[in-house]
């Protein structure tokens, strides 16, 4: 959802995985930790921007997104006023050991400044 007040400054992609727990939540942290590892945003100064200002739209996409606690999702991300969406979405992989599935996801780390 974008919102006509706020200008998006930062797309950034992360993924994570969870290869025993079937964990989705886990998978959905470290993929938004993939993301942010990526980035290293340098411009605050220059804009006249904090931190702070940041609006931060995290979507996650797992295989079955009811799975995902969002507040425990959002607790990866430093700064910024911090949403966090779980869509259906990533991968599920049968171990070969039968003794539950690798959990895949994929994260979009949006990040919007007021206008």
């Amino acid at each position: 959802m974008t919102d006509m007040s706020r200008t998006r400054w930062i797309t950034e992609m992360g993924m994570g995985v969870d290869v025993r727990g079937n964990d989705y939540t886990k998978a959905a942290r470290r993929a938004v930790s993939d993301a942010l590892r990526h980035s290293s945003l340098n411009f605050f100064n220059a804009a006249g921007k904090t931190h702070d200002q940041m609006h931060v739209d995290v979507r996650v996409g797992v295989a079955e997104p009811d799975k995902v606690d969002c507040d425990a999702v959002a607790e990866e991300v430093p700064y910024g006023t911090v949403t966090v969406t779980a869509e259906i979405g990533g991968l599920d992989v049968r171990a070969p050991t039968g003794d539950g599935d690798i959990v895949i996801a994929n994260a979009a780390i949006l990040v919007s400044f007021d206008d």
